[in-house]
This record gives structure tokens, sequence and C-alpha cells, in this order.
């Protein structure tokens, strides 16, 4: 489903994906607020939104749509005019499975969708590098609301650690010195364990639990 309040991004967003032999765009939303509706109405699996709209801004709309769907709850792809967006890091925190330029091509919109539907996020070294800057200009360490670092062994806070830093998983492996698949294993546990949804998520729990600091 497409979130947008420009008539032709979602045109074109909608024939460009529709194009897609895997993909199909089941409806449309002209600002947040109607995008609540619609998805709650159709149930979508991934949904593109945008950051900046009238009546219900795309921020708002993702928390209340992350914040009511539970295990069902469709994977939000924020779309940006460019990738150091100011609202970087409140739609990680709202949830947000990633970040995808407007100016896209067709081949990277198609992939980006699918990375997401797959439960992967869209992460690029530039939105981490953001991500890192902005809890620095916070001041790093927020309460770790609830959920315990402690039931991690010590090799997955050291696989969520260098998630943190911005480390893909084939990194992580040449780091610890393991399998690939090894890394996936750990970080699907400490998804699990912690409660949290992806990869964007992990980084924001990370840092606002002082297991990493800016700069570290």
């Amino acid at each position: 489903m497409i979130v947008d309040d420009q008539g032709m991004v979602r045109a074109g967003f909608g024939v460009l994906l529709n194009a897609q032999p895997d993909i199909e765009v089941v409806g449309e939303a002209v600002n947040g607020e109607e995008g609540v509706r619609r998805v709650a109405e159709l149930r979508p699996d991934v949904v593109l939104m945008d950051v900046r709209m009238p009546v219900m801004d795309g921020l708002e709309a993702t928390r209340r749509i992350l914040g009511d769907a539970g295990d069902d709850a469709p994977k939000v792809l924020m779309l940006t005019t460019f990738d150091l967006d100011d609202y970087v890091y409140e739609a990680l925190r709202a949830g947000a499975s990633g970040f995808l330029l407007k100016d896209a091509s067709a081949t990277e919109l198609a992939d980006a969708v699918r990375v997401v539907a797959a439960g992967d996020a869209l992460l690029s070294p530039s939105v981490t590098r953001r991500l890192i800057a902005e809890f620095s200009r916070l001041g790093g360490r927020r309460p770790p609301s609830g959920r315990r670092l402690e039931e991690l062994t010590e090799r997955e806070t050291e696989v969520l650690t260098l998630v943190a830093r911005g480390l893909s998983n084939g990194e992580i492996a040449r780091e610890l010195v393991v399998a690939e698949q090894t890394v996936k294993t750990h970080f699907g546990r400490i998804l699990m364990k912690l409660g949290l949804r992806d990869r964007p998520q992990a980084i924001v729990y990370a840092y606002e639990v002082g297991l990493v600091r800016p700069g570290d």
C-alpha cells in the first residue's frame, strides 16, 4: 500500500510495483489518517509511507499502524527526499523497517519492498551514521523500557554490539570468525528475547540501554 500526498508519486510507484510479477499494490492513501484506516481495512504486507503529509504525518501514522496491529503488523518503509532526513531517528523509534529515496529506480523500489517484506531492514550506512549522531545529540542513554539485556548470552551481546556499530552480518561473521548463518541465528534470538522487530529497532535499543555509545 502507498501512502503519499502527491498523486504523481502514488501513480508512478503503483505502475512500477504492479509491473512486478510478485508484487501487488492493494491500495493508496493521501495522508496518514487515511493511511491508518486503509491499512486496517486492507491489511497489506508492506506500507510505503511518506514522512511529510497534511492532516497526519507519516511518523504518527506509523506509530498508530504498528501500535495497533500486534504480530500481524505490516512492514513500513519510509519514503524520503534524501537519506539524511531529520525524521530518521523518530521513524526508527516508531518501528519503521527502513528508508527509500523517492527518486529510487524501479529495481531499487521493488528490491526494497521485497527486503522488508521478508523481514529484513533497509538501513544504509548513511542512515546508521545519522542515527548515531542523533543519539549523540540527545545525550545517548535512556531507560531500557523494561526489556532485559541480561537475557542475552555473551555471544549474543557481542553480536548486538556489532550490529549497533553498523556492521552487516557478513562483516560480523568475519569479525567473530564464524559462519554468516551463525550470526543470523544469534541475531534472530536477540530479536526474540528483547521483543524487537528488526535491525533498526535493535540499533535503537542498543544505544538506549547504553550497550553502545556514540563514538565507541
